[in-house]
């Protein structure tokens, strides 16, 4: 193929929208395959894979990556949570990768969160640390490589990443070492995502878009898919889910 898709998807563990009472909506991973399928994309990123669990529990094997894999036959995956920790709130964790092409050189690293104290439901606390995590695939001949990343959510603990930069940075140098067509999604969790923008423009990226908001709860650009200059961007699309409280983001890109 000349060309090919990236789909990027914070699936929110398979909880469903509702906009009167979103934390309690049910949990229907059937709402996001149907989403995931529906845009036929060569690469598929995902955050919040899994719902974490009390006391920081991590299933094995990941259950919702279970049910994608068995339901996208023909993709090859990669998959991690972050680094089991008490302290794991009862959100999204768990970052996975799909490819149509078969993948190779998995790896995954921490990203250390600052020992930030906030209070959740009536008890202080500080946040776990993040992951990232990458692999290469080849598409067309050429070697591609695919970073995947959901950041700490710093505006939700009154502070920002551009105050508190070490896991931005930690990604910023893997841009940095790139020497060849490298694809970075994610939820990056930056309410104000010019200095994002900014920081991987000096690293040689781009954004496919920053103009239209791709989160439900607060009107943030959270979600990005960043190419480097071995790739031109055909097309691209915010699309409006109910599957989660992220929409979809997707990209056509062709080798330059």
């Amino acid at each position: 193929m000349s060309s090919f898709r990236v789909l990027q998807f914070n699936m929110q563990f398979g909880q469903v929208w509702d906009g009167a009472n979103p934390d309690q909506a049910p949990i229907r991973l059937e709402a996001a395959l149907e989403e995931i399928r529906a845009h036929d994309a060569d690469i598929i990123l995902l955050q919040e894979v899994e719902h974490a669990l009390p006391g920081g529990v991590q299933v094995q094997p990941p259950p919702n990556y279970t049910r994608l894999q068995a339901a996208l036959a023909g993709y090859d995956s990669w998959f991690s949570y972050p680094k089991a920790d008490p302290r794991e709130l009862p959100f999204g964790v768990g970052l996975a990768i799909f490819s149509r092409t078969p993948l190779r050189d998995r790896m995954r690293l921490d990203l250390p969160s600052p020992p930030i104290e906030f209070e959740f439901l009536g008890r202080k606390t500080t946040p776990a640390d993040r992951v990232l995590i990458g692999t290469t695939t080849t598409i067309a001949g050429h070697t591609v490589r695919l970073l995947n990343v959901h950041l700490l959510a710093f505006f939700m603990l009154g502070s920002s990443s551009s105050v508190h930069s070490g896991q931005r940075d930690l990604v910023a140098g893997l841009l940095a070492a790139a020497r060849g067509p490298l694809i970075l999604t994610g939820d990056f969790n930056v309410s104000q995502h010019q200095s994002l923008v900014a920081q991987f423009s000096d690293r040689g990226f781009s954004t496919v878009q920053q103009k239209e908001i791709t989160w439900r709860r607060q009107p943030f650009v959270l979600d990005h898919i960043f190419y480097n200059a071995p790739l031109r961007p055909l097309a691209h699309r915010v699309v409006p889910t109910r599957a989660s409280d992220h929409h979809a983001l997707v990209a056509d890109f062709e080798f330059v």
